[in-house]
């Protein structure tokens, strides 16, 4: 435990010093976000680049407690990359183009360095079947770390939401990784979880510096890394569940983001009011009790993921079924997927 709580310890330390450096850098190169629509709740302007903070604290974290390997390497070398893709959005702005191009060129990176999905266990075998993915492994394996580092940005709605979800998802990370004995992983994931804590000081309501795309990208690019170290590359037979499970609240709103614009005619990278914390504010939430029941819903969702991770096959996949519809059911009730909630929902 002494090996993942100092570690911890100062990878926060490192980002609670590093963020207001950070936040004196963004109103010096004008990175700076000016509400212009009314989908941001915030009506001033906030700077940006808050992620920069949350990248040093984990660089520096992981020099400093881990060796320099292939796999160690590969994620400080991808995230770099997504750090400078973020940073030119934050100052400049980039295209959804250019940002996939360095996101494609950061995942191929880890896969040069051996991050990459190479089998699926079978979730209805009790004997842990492996199924090889060959020729599949680096477009699943892209497909999955460019779709990961997505949904953390469009859950980045709200003072402190995509860093408190983030710091439970890295947790929840540590924990499972943890019980398959990947010591590098688990102190990784508590480093991530320092960095993102360390900054939510300073990020929660009411937020003094946004994370920008720099820290979402960043963040979502880390823990997509992280979930395939950390679960993917065991042989459990919930090693493609749990990491879905964990990263449940972004990749579900993310999912049901692409139905709902899908389904109104709309371009799937084209902005809406309807993710779930919109639909919170509607319903007369304020911001900080909105943030804070999607934290428990994060919660919840890392509890059943490491609940399973314990549990024989059979019961695993029983309990998934049954969130993933209670989920599907909920979010038709608010409108999630079709744009229309419920009367309450209504504009």
């Amino acid at each position: 435990m002494e090996n993942i709580l100092i570690p911890f310890g100062v990878a926060v330390a490192i980002s609670l010093l590093a963020t207001p450096m950070v936040r004196k850098l963004a109103f010096k190169v004008k990175a700076i976000d000016i509400p212009k629509d009314d989908r941001r709740v915030h009506k001033k302007p906030m700077p940006l680049l808050g992620g920069l903070a949350i990248y040093v604290a984990f660089v520096l974290s992981s020099f400093i407690f881990l060796p320099m390997g292939d796999t160690l390497l590969s994620i400080i070398v991808g995230g770099t990359l997504i750090l400078i893709s973020g940073i030119i959005d934050d100052i400049k702005g980039l295209s959804p183009k250019g940002k996939l191009i360095f996101q494609i060129g950061a995942a191929l990176v880890l896969i040069f360095g051996d991050v990459k999905i190479e089998v699926l266990t079978n979730p209805f075998s009790s004997t842990n079947e492996v199924i090889s993915l060959n020729g599949l492994s680096i477009p699943l394996t892209i497909f999955w770390i460019v779709g990961v580092t997505n949904t953390l940005n469009l859950i980045d709605g709200l003072d402190g939401l995509a860093a408190g979800v983030s710091s439970i998802a890295s947790l929840s990370f540590m924990l499972v990784a943890s019980k398959f004995n990947y010591t590098s992983i688990a102190i990784i994931s508590a480093i991530v979880a320092g960095s993102t804590l360390g900054f939510l000081p300073y990020n929660f309501h009411p937020a003094k510096i946004f994370m920008g795309d720099t820290g979402a990208l960043l963040l979502g690019f880390l823990l997509a890394a992280i979930s395939i170290e950390g679960v993917m590359k065991s042989v459990a037979t919930i090693a493609v569940i749990v990491p879905i499970i964990i990263l449940g609240l972004p990749i579900f709103d993310t999912t049901f983001a692409i139905f709902r614009r899908f389904l109104n005619g709309k371009s799937i990278a084209e902005a809406d009011k309807g993710h779930l914390h919109h639909r919170l504010l509607e319903r007369g939430f304020s911001q900080i009790k909105t943030v804070l029941i999607l934290y428990g819903i994060s919660f919840a969702f890392s509890f059943i993921a490491i609940l399973i991770s314990e549990a024989n096959s059979k019961r695993a996949v029983m309990i998934s079924i049954i969130m993933f519809l209670i989920t599907i059911v909920l979010a038709l009730k608010m409108g999630l997927i079709s744009g229309k909630g419920d009367d309450k929902c209504e504009n």
